[in-house]
């Protein structure tokens, strides 16, 4: 009996090393996740500097939280975040295919499991045990913010240079409605990271995941 009992208590010991010890978030998705954030922020700070220059709509942006004080500066952090952004992007999604990654965290995505999900969370149902599985919610906000960052980076291309990728500012219907494009893309991208910070400070585990891996 005592064998046993001693054969249980290992075998115990073994699952909550290996549960402890469990990988959430491999290094490189943490190294291109943070990179990522530090760039968006930077595009997104620049690009209201550059908006508040040549309006769209009826208001601007308070400076306070803009970068570059001006156009000119603002052009210049704008197009070295975006560089940095599209460089590190690449790397994030030629990983995320080569590694399966994207194939295990963001499919399959059904509607009616998205419905069930959110019905979940604004009920305050709906679990977080396991970080290393994402609800029907997050499959969905993960593949929109990427389609946005891929919208928002070509709008982007077609307004910085409208002559030299005619073509590609066409697909969007000129230069004016490109901006309009870039903005809505912006806006969306702005959206969820607004999301992704509230979640972050609802389930800290979630977090601490992406800083540490476990």
């Amino acid at each position: 009996m005592s064998g046993m009992t001693a054969s249980h208590d290992a075998a115990g010991a073994g699952g909550a090393i290996a549960q402890k010890a469990k990988v959430i978030q491999p290094a490189w998705v943490r190294v291109v996740h943070w990179i990522n954030a530090v760039a968006m922020i930077m595009m997104i700070m620049s690009g209201w500097q550059i908006y508040n220059a040549s309006p769209i709509f009826n208001f601007t942006f308070p400076t306070t939280i803009t970068l570059g004080g001006w156009l000119g500066g603002a052009l210049l952090w704008h197009f070295a975040a975006m560089w940095l952004l599209v460089f590190n992007g690449l790397v994030y999604v030629i990983a995320g295919f080569l590694t399966g990654r994207f194939r295990r965290k963001l499919l399959p995505i059904s509607p009616s499991g998205v419905i069930d999900d959110t019905k979940a969370a604004l009920a305050g149902k709906l679990s977080h045990d396991d970080l290393s599985t994402y609800n029907n919610v997050q499959k969905l906000l993960y593949v929109g913010v990427i389609l946005a960052g891929v919208v928002v980076v070509m709008s982007g291309l077609s307004m910085w240079k409208p002559v030299q990728f005619q073509e590609l500012t066409a697909v969007f219907g000129g230069y004016d409605s490109a901006r309009v494009v870039h903005f809505c893309a912006m806006a969306a991208i702005v959206s969820f990271l607004v999301i992704h910070i509230v979640l972050a400070v609802l389930v800290p585990k979630s977090l601490r995941a992406m800083i540490i891996g476990r």
